[in-house]
């Protein structure tokens, strides 16, 4: 599933691209997890003036409202003059002044989401609930510790949940819990000050450097200009089951988490 390093890398991808770009005809093909919900001929005639991201959405803000797109659990934006004609899985075209823009996803668990602005009913249901964001200034520590503090669910089920912070799916919360220490069984509560610190720049530094990579490419993922990410190949832990730890030689142990599994080294870190 893209997380956040692949949704990010997504916008850097398409950001200078798509900037300023009218658009010129919309076309949707089979139903995705929600309706788009406005007639597409809505958005023909208005301008894409900026590309965001909250949490694992993209957020197109248009001369008269937003986009909100989501890749789903299998889902990848193109954005290039002269794509070939739509395929089955191809959802969504948004033709532009600058090119056009291909929601392809094999599995429709994504999304393209048209809202008045991020105050509209629709956009506050699916934005409201994010915690904070990693990678920028509002990820307070205090806040963040704080947060542990007042839950007793496993570390890593707290981290995927994404209430507390976003972004931080089932690969680089394994990654992050081997850098901080931390076994991902761990009740968050019990958690001291001086993992919390390690914990917290852990997260900025896994997914930073996931960024830098291109994000992970395990079957589909790849950016908009069809390029895969390389993070897994660099991964400490995860999917690595039996293999001796890059640190201390101690086989790397696998257990299931809810319906996730979770890599971890028994020796460099603790319950």
């Amino acid at each position: 599933m893209p997380e956040l390093p692949e949704v990010e890398v997504t916008r850097r991808s398409l950001a200078d691209a798509i900037t300023g770009a009218r658009i010129e005809a919309v076309t949707l093909g089979k139903p995705l997890r929600w309706p788009l919900g406005c007639p597409p001929q809505t958005l023909i005639g208005q301008h894409v003036v900026d590309l965001r991201r909250r949490g694992k959405y993209l957020l197109a803000d248009t001369s008269s409202g937003v986009l909100l797109l989501h890749l789903g659990m299998s889902g990848s934006l193109r954005f290039t003059r002269g794509l070939p004609a739509a395929g089955v899985h191809d959802h969504f075209d948004m033709v532009t002044s600058q090119g056009t823009l291909r929601l392809h996803d094999p599995r429709r668990f994504g999304a393209v989401v048209y809202a008045t602005g991020e105050e509209d009913p629709v956009a506050a249901k699916l934005l409201g609930g994010l915690g904070m964001e990693p990678l920028s200034e509002a990820f307070s520590l205090a806040a963040f510790q704080s947060g542990l503090k007042k839950s007793q669910m496993p570390i890593k089920q707290l981290l995927l949940a994404g209430r507390l912070v976003v972004g931080v799916g089932n690969i680089y919360a394994s990654e992050v819990l081997f850098l901080a220490g931390i076994r991902p069984t761990t009740s968050a509560s019990r958690i001291g000050p001086a993992r919390v610190r390690k914990l917290h720049e852990a997260i900025r530094v896994v997914l930073a450097r996931a960024v830098e990579l291109g994000g992970s490419t395990l079957r589909d993922f790849s950016n908009a200009d069809g390029t895969a990410g390389h993070f897994q190949t660099q991964a400490n832990v995860y999917g690595r089951d039996g293999a001796p730890c890059h640190v201390c030689a101690t086989p790397i142990r696998v257990l299931r988490q809810g319906q996730r599994s979770s890599y971890f080294c028994p020796a460099c870190q603790r319950p």
